[in-house]
């Protein structure tokens, strides 16, 4: 991915906010779902992932979220996509570690770079991952 300016990132993450493609209910049975919530914020949704073989077929999500996690959620469900369950845990551990200005693997993360400077306003730090933690209970098992 090019080197991206502050206006590049910030038109992708409004881009994703604006016009979620990933944003609407499964189409299908066979999904895993998590209600995931924030209490510092109006993030209120619903993350749905189909795994077929240890293969991520679809990843789609509703309800009322920021610009924020609204789109890092969006770019998620994009990313996670024909993904492993292997691939897309390790994705979300790399995120993890450029949210907490540890070193990371640039390469896994695609377009997901764009929230690379969200480390700096501490409070959107929760409503950047919230899409990405509850994608993480999903591929552990913890949403039963």
């Amino acid at each position: 991915m090019p080197t991206l300016t502050n206006d590049m990132m910030r038109a992708i993450i409004l881009d994703h906010s604006s016009n979620p493609t990933n944003k609407h209910m499964p189409s299908k049975d066979g999904y895993e779902s998590i209600h995931m919530h924030s209490d510092n914020c109006i993030d209120d949704i619903n993350i749905y992932v189909h795994i077929e073989n240890d293969v991520i077929v679809d990843a789609c999500f509703e309800g009322v979220a920021c610009t924020i996690s609204m789109s890092s959620t969006d770019i998620l469900c994009d990313l996670i996509k024909g993904k492993s369950k292997i691939e897309a845990e390790y994705m979300i551990e790399q995120y993890h570690h450029m949210m907490h200005e540890e070193e990371f693997d640039h390469d896994v993360l695609e377009e997901a770079i764009v929230f690379i400077n969200t480390s700096k306003q501490a409070a959107r730090i929760r409503c950047a991952t919230i899409g990405w933690n509850g994608v993480d209970e999903i591929l552990k098992g913890n949403n039963k």
